[in-house]
């Protein structure tokens, strides 16, 4: 039972507290029933160990101990969390002052606190996915990398921005501190990608463009829709494709009905992609102020800095 509730994996120190002796473990070892996998820590099994077993036997040879940084965000997510590689390293969480060296394909961290962060009934035991997604996102190379975490994590529905927000404010060192908090706003409020919190940032409100409705929902004919970002009183829909979520024929051919669905309801219609967000963003933004003005909006849209192109795109726009 203790080795079906860890996934094959069990502990030389659980084995002697049900009451086996180091005979009995040794002659298991020598009839092959129970492989090393660590020291003082075993598999049921001869073969590969899964990504789960390695977890495990990690969680078993520090104990005390929990899974952290991004293994606790795949053991919470599950095997189809598409950010991971099974074949890193485990990441596992010990308090601080613990000395033990870890051992090739895990890497220890030496956390404050840990008592506060874990799910002890995990298993196996991990962190808390909310403090699990913000050491992530601390160690992230780039805001880039940052934010496609933060929206794919809140998009897999097993947590929510406000929940990663309210333990952002349990830690009093959180690096890079205000622009975490205004990107989960943005997730909060219907950001869910990269290329939709870019729009967010990049074209529209660094340009001066009115403040649209995000994830709009609607029934198309296929059923319930959500459009990106739809600015309701100008008739203007725009769509945000960054190939992150729309990878399948099938998908692609929904969203295209959704355009079509949309210009038939006597909306405008526009499909924008990385380059327009995040090559040029000033000309994009041009091109949007003419559609909305065409809807009827009266708003002065504004530059972005000295080197903002949107001033003279929008004369070279008007020109034709």
């Amino acid at each position: 039972m203790l080795c079906a509730d860890q996934s094959g994996v069990v502990s030389r120190s659980q084995l002697e507290r049900i009451g086996a002796t180091k005979s009995d473990i040794d002659r298991l070892v020598r009839r092959r029933l129970l492989v090393r996998q660590l020291p003082g820590v075993y598999v049921d099994h001869t073969g590969e160990p899964t990504w789960s077993q390695r977890a495990w036997a990690g969680v078993l040879f520090f104990a005390p101990a929990a899974l952290s940084h991004e293994s606790a965000v795949r053991a919470a997510v599950g095997p189809g969390w598409r950010r991971h590689r099974d074949s890193g390293p485990i990441h596992i969480a010990v308090a601080t002052g613990r000395k033990r060296i870890a051992p090739s394909g895990y890497q220890v961290h030496r956390t404050r606190g840990l008592a506060g962060r874990v799910l002890g009934n995990a298993g196996p035991p991990r962190v808390r996915l909310e403090d699990a997604v913000l050491d992530v996102v601390e160690q992230a190379p780039d805001e880039f990398t940052a934010v496609a975490l933060l929206a794919d994590v809140c998009q897999s529905r097993r947590t929510t921005a406000d929940r990663i927000l309210s333990r952002s404010r349990t830690r009093p060192r959180l690096r890079n501190r205000v622009w975490l908090t205004g990107v989960l706003a943005d997730i909060a409020e219907g950001t869910c990608s990269v290329l939709e919190h870019g729009f967010a940032t990049r074209v529209e409100r660094a340009h001066g463009l009115p403040r649209p409705r995000r994830q709009s929902p609607g029934r198309g004919g296929r059923g319930p829709i959500a459009r990106d970002v739809e600015y309701e009183r100008f008739g203007l829909v725009v769509e945000l494709d960054g190939r992150l979520f729309h990878d399948s024929a099938g998908q692609r051919d929904s969203d295209f009905d959704r355009d079509l669905e949309s210009v038939v309801d006597g909306r405008q219609g526009v499909r924008l992609s990385w380059g327009q967000v995040f090559d040029r963003p000033c000309r994009t933004a041009a091109h949007l102020v003419v559609l909305l003005r065409r809807g009827g909006w009266a708003g002065a849209p504004r530059r972005c800095g000295p080197a903002c192109a949107l001033e003279s795109t929008s004369w070279s726009l008007r020109a034709n």
